[in-house]
């Protein structure tokens, strides 16, 4: 009986854990991209996770644009980026009080690295 009671309160301090960890994503981030051309485009994300869904907007020089498809699933998430019609994918890994973003440009693989804002 011990060991079901351990276990179970073993499972329950992982699932507080897990919910604690997505919950982290949720805030506003500060990154810089570097373009191609040795351009830097500060961004700032604003998530927001609730379950797996992850919204909010990511604002650039040019202005706010709303995250669509948003998901985060463990320590991956994902969102599009609808700009001038055109849907941008973003891929990244959480990994605490910072990120990485890879965006799939015109065939071409940019990286941001982004840091939690103070």
């Amino acid at each position: 009986m011990r060991k079901k009671i351990g276990f179970t309160t073993f499972l329950m301090g992982m699932a507080v854990f897990a919910i604690a960890a997505i919950a982290d994503l949720t805030g506003n981030w500060v990154g810089s991209l570097s373009m191609g051309d040795g351009n830097q485009i500060t961004l700032t994300y604003n998530f927001k996770v609730e379950g797996d869904k992850l919204t909010g907007s990511v604002v650039s020089p040019q202005g706010e644009i709303p995250i669509t498809n948003g998901k985060f699933i463990g320590s991956d998430f994902s969102f599009n980026l609808d700009v001038n019609g055109m849907s941008i994918a973003n891929t990244g890994k959480y990994y605490g009080d910072s990120a990485t973003i890879s965006i799939d440009f015109q065939g071409n693989k940019l990286v941001s690295i982004i840091k939690r804002a103070k």
